[in-house]
């Protein structure tokens, strides 16, 4: 039972590292900050930075002063930025106050927070190519669709028309003569 040697019972688990989510990393209110902050976790402020910061998810909370660009895929504002934002998801708390543009996917502002600034949406590259693909289609049966009522003939001509014109070109006759 307690022995060195291990006995197999046969079977093999395959084993794969677990990742474990860790904790946020907190700057507190007495903390100032200058320079860049870099984290592939959750970052809570309540402090002040002057820098870049570039994580999974922030948190700036109502104490917080920020000044810089900040890069992420959630982001929850209660306090203060100057600089930019780009992130997937943007939550302006009615006590958050931006000065600077948001670049988001989506964006909730509440009644009573300050943005000074511009807010463009930036679309999923997938969805956008399927509106394209779809802007495109539709435009295309709506030009056929009005060259068919201008021209009087139903499809079923113009695409019999547009055969014998293909006849014509691939026959000897027509080579011949051309």
């Amino acid at each position: 039972m307690f022995s060195k040697n291990s006995k197999g019972s046969g079977s093999t688990v395959d084993s794969q590292p677990v990742e474990k989510s860790s904790p946020p990393s907190i700057l507190s209110v007495d903390l100032k900050i200058v320079g860049d902050l870099h984290s592939k976790g959750e970052i809570q402020i309540d402090g002040v930075v002057e820098g870049d910061i570039r994580t999974h998810s922030l948190l700036v909370g109502e104490t917080a002063n920020i000044q810089g660009e900040i890069v992420a895929d959630v982001v929850n504002v209660h306090g203060s930025i100057s600089g930019q934002i780009k992130s997937r998801e943007v939550n302006l708390s009615k006590t958050a106050h931006v000065v600077g543009d948001i670049l988001h996917e989506n964006l909730a502002i509440e009644t009573g927070a300050i943005l000074e600034g511009h807010c463009k949406r930036m679309v999923d590259k997938s969805a956008a190519e399927e509106s394209k693909a779809s802007v495109f289609g539709s435009n295309d049966a709506n030009r056929r669709l009005a060259k068919i009522k201008e021209g009087g003939q139903s499809s079923a001509e113009s695409s019999g028309q547009a055969q014998d014109a293909e006849a014509k070109k691939d026959s000897p006759k027509a080579a011949a003569t051309s």
